[in-house]
C-alpha cells in the first residue's frame, strides 16, 4: 500500500517545484521592474520675513459709458455679466432723424461745392473782361474809367469767391458733425470689460451724458493695499510679494508703485501691485479681499521641499528618498509655505531627491527609476 502512494505523491511534488521555480523573480528583474517615479531636488533658498496686510483687487478700467447725444433708445444687446470687447455694441438709439439730418448736410454741401464753381466762373469772366479793357490801352477805344470799374468788379468776384469757399468749409463741418452723431447712435464698449450695470432699457428716452451701462475691465486688475509708511521703504518697484486669496490660492505680484500720499489717521501708503494673474482673471471680482505678504526684514536661507513630495503615514509627515535606485522613507519636519513648497526643519539636506510623483504607491526598499528633476 505504501509504494503506490509514493508513486502518486512524486508527480505532485514534482509539479510543485517547477511551479516554484517558475514564480520565482530572475535576479535582474528588480531592476527591471522598478517603478517609474517623478523626482525633484531638495533646495537651499533664500525667505525673507513678511507680515500680513491685507489688500483688495481694483480695476483701472472701469467706469460708466454714456450717450452723447439726445435720443430714444431703441435696443440694448447686453445684458449685466456680459463680457464683451473693445468695439462690440451695447446699445442702439434711434438713427432716423440723424439719418435725415445728415441727407440735409450733403445737401448744403452740393450747394456749396455749385456755389463754388459759380464764383470761380465770375472770376474768370471779370478776369477776361479786364485783360481785354488793358490791351486797348494806346488806342482811342480805351477808357480809364472802365478799366477800373473791371478792377473792382475782380475785387467783388473774388470776395464772393472766398465767401463761397468759406461756406464750403462750414458745410463740410456740418457733415462731418452729421456722421459723428449718426454714429453716435450706436454706442459700442471703449474697452475689453464685463456690464455690472444696466441703466436703461428699450424705448427710453436718453439725454446727452446719460448713463447706459457701467463696465468693468477685470483683465487687467491691480492690487490696492495699505502698507504702515515705515514699512514701504523696502518696496522699490519690481519686488516681488505673495499674494493669498480668499479660498487659500497663492500668486505672485510685483510692486508697481508706491502712492506718495500718506494717510494721517492710518499713517498709510497706498501701493499698486501687478499680480501675475495667468488664467484666473475671469474668476476675480473688483474689491475682492486678499492677503499681502510684505518683506519686513533681510532674507533667511532655509531647506525646501516640493509640497508633492509630503506623504502622510499615519499622522507623519513623510517623504520617500532616492538613495541608490530605490526609495527609502523619511520622516520630516515641516514649517512655512512657501509658493508651492514647504519649508524643512528636519529630516532632509540640500541635494536630496524626493519623489513627487508616484509616491502615493511605493514602499520603503522598492526600486524606482526617477524619471525628470523639476
Amino acid at each position: 500500500m505504501t509504494a503506490p502512494k509514493q508513486v502518486l505523491y512524486q508527480p505532485v511534488l514534482g509539479l510543485l517545484v517547477t511551479a516554484t521555480l517558475w514564480l520565482t523573480p530572475h535576479p535582474g528583474a528588480a531592476q527591471q521592474d522598478a517603478t517609474p517615479v517623478g523626482v525633484d531636488k531638495v533646495l537651499l533658498e533664500p525667505q525673507a520675513q513678511t507680515m500680513p496686510v491685507i489688500g483688495r483687487f481694483v480695476a483701472p478700467g472701469s467706469g460708466i459709458v454714456a450717450t452723447r447725444i439726445a435720443e430714444r433708445v431703441t435696443e440694448m444687446t447686453v445684458r449685466v455679466g456680459d463680457r464683451v470687447r473693445r468695439g462690440d455694441v451695447l446699445a442702439k438709439l434711434s438713427a432716423d432723424r440723424m439719418q435725415s439730418e445728415r441727407t440735409l448736410r450733403v445737401a448744403d454741401l452740393r450747394w456749396a461745392e455749385a456755389q463754388i464753381t459759380r464764383e470761380k466762373a465770375n472770376l474768370a469772366k471779370m478776369q477776361q473782361t479786364y485783360a481785354r479793357v488793358t490791351s486797348l490801352r494806346g488806342s482811342t477805344a480805351y477808357r480809364k474809367d472802365r478799366q477800373e470799374d473791371t478792377e473792382r468788379d475782380m475785387e467783388v468776384a473774388g470776395s464772393a469767391l472766398g465767401q463761397a469757399e468759406a461756406d464750403l468749409l462750414r458745410a463740410q463741418a456740418d457733415l462731418n458733425l452729421a456722421d459723428i452723431a449718426l454714429k453716435d447712435t450706436t454706442i459700442t464698449a471703449p474697452y475689453p470689460a464685463v456690464v455690472i450695470v444696466r441703466h436703461t432699457v428699450a424705448g427710453n428716452y436718453a439725454r446727452v451724458g446719460d448713463p447706459i451701462v457701467t463696465l468693468l475691465n477685470d483683465r487687467d486688475m491691480e492690487i490696492e493695499a495699505d502698507v504702515p509708511a515705515i514699512r514701504t521703504g523696502e518696496l522699490l518697484p519690481g519686488t516681488k510679494v505673495r499674494v493669498t486669496l480668499q479660498d487659500g490660492r497663492m500668486l505672485n505680484a510685483a510692486v508697481r508703485v508706491v502712492v506718495q500720499e500718506e494717510n494721517t489717521r492710518t499713517r498709510t501708503r497706498s501701493v499698486r501691485l501687478s499680480p501675475e494673474l495667468g488664467g484666473r482673471s475671469g474668476s476675480l471680482a473688483s474689491n475682492q479681499s486678499v492677503t499681502v505678504q510684505i518683506p519686513i526684514g533681510g532674507a533667511n536661507e532655509v531647506v525646501t521641499v516640493h509640497k508633492d513630495a509630503i506623504v502622510i503615514l499615519k499622522g507623519r509627515t513623510m517623504v520617500y528618498v532616492v538613495e541608490d535606485g530605490k526609495a527609502a522613507i523619511r520622516q520630516v519636519m515641516t514649517g512655512n509655505a512657501i509658493g508651492a513648497r514647504f519649508e524643512v526643519k528636519s529630516g532632509l539636506k540640500p541635494g536630496d531627491i524626493v519623489v513627487v510623483r508616484g509616491n502615493e504607491r511605493l514602499r520603503p526598499g522598492q526600486s524606482v527609476k526617477p524619471l525628470d528633476a523639476r
